[in-house]
């Protein structure tokens, strides 16, 4: 399952990154990426993976969990099979390793092996 997620780093509260999750590996494999709404999920330390974004399939309609709403954006580009998370005003609790996934719980479908996220000052 080739998803790859890149773009995670270490920032201050405040900061801002751009996550993106490559999907063109596994679509070489026939992974149908256009034809899947797409998610974002997280993993605080030492907690359980939570939703965090979701995209329908053409990329016409995004949701967020209350937490990132009004902060993060959720976008895809089907012509390159990559999908991304633009994250503003971060703060510590969106420290986690982030992971994009076909499943909105991130336990089924395919997942990405994640990109650490950390906010501290």
């Amino acid at each position: 399952v080739q998803l790859v997620e890149s773009g995670g780093g270490s920032v201050q509260p405040g900061g801002s990154l751009r996550l993106s999750c490559d999907a063109s590996e596994a679509a070489a494999s026939g992974f149908p990426f256009d034809l899947y709404e797409m998610h974002w999920v997280r993993r605080p330390t030492g907690k359980r993976l939570e939703w965090v974004s979701s995209i329908t399939k053409d990329g016409v309609i995004a949701k967020y969990a209350e937490s990132v709403k009004g902060r993060f954006t959720i976008s895809r580009d089907n012509s390159r099979n990559t999908l991304y998370l633009a994250m503003n005003n971060l703060n510590s609790e969106d420290t986690a390793v982030y992971y994009c996934s076909t499943d909105p719980t991130g336990y089924a479908g395919r997942r990405g092996q994640g990109t650490q996220v950390t906010v501290s000052s």
